[in-house]
């Protein structure tokens, strides 16, 4: 019985806290459906048709729901040496990708979130020059995929927090 009085008021505690799922009522909840309603605009470039992509797949843009929002993305993607070998060749590289966004509200073009998004991945340069460009291609396609979830994650808790501030 000791035991079981603690639990039961920490229970009750967190109870009231207020915390709750972001994707309450699944794929019919409004982050969900709000989510789906977002198209995103043409991004520059080849990291901008990665990060387009990655954004389509994350925001299931196109799959029946009327589009009522735009996200605009600007991307900076920055390539920099950091090691250099006794020979002057470089022997470690930096690969940068920052996303500027914002989310433009179709029905009137006012813009409801205006952000900035980014990651960085470190490419060893090896003697091959082909093995260097796909380390960093490859770079560039795993930063795609975690700005695109950094964009994505804080669009769901813009229109969570003005969601709830309707209520």
């Amino acid at each position: 019985m000791k035991r079981i009085l603690p639990l039961a008021v920490a229970a009750l505690a967190l109870s009231g806290c207020g915390l709750r799922p972001l994707y309450s009522g699944g794929s019919t909840g409004t982050v969900a459906t709000t989510l789906a309603a977002v198209d995103v605009g043409a991004i520059e470039g080849k990291a901008g048709w990665l990060m387009g992509n990655a954004l389509r797949d994350r925001f299931h843009s196109g799959q029946g729901t009327a589009v009522r929002y735009r996200l605009e993305v600007k991307l900076d993607d920055k390539i920099i040496g950091l090691g250099i070998r006794r020979d002057d060749s470089i022997s470690r590289e930096r690969r940068t990708l920052r996303a500027r966004y914002q989310l433009v509200d179709l029905s009137n073009g006012s813009v409801l979130l205006d952000a900035a998004a980014g990651s960085d991945a470190g490419i060893d340069s090896v003697g091959s020059e082909y093995a260097t460009i796909a380390a960093e291609n490859s770079a560039l396609e795993r930063l795609s995929q975690i700005v695109a979830d950094q964009i994505v994650t804080r669009v769901a808790t813009y229109v969570d927090h003005a969601d709830r501030a309707a209520r």
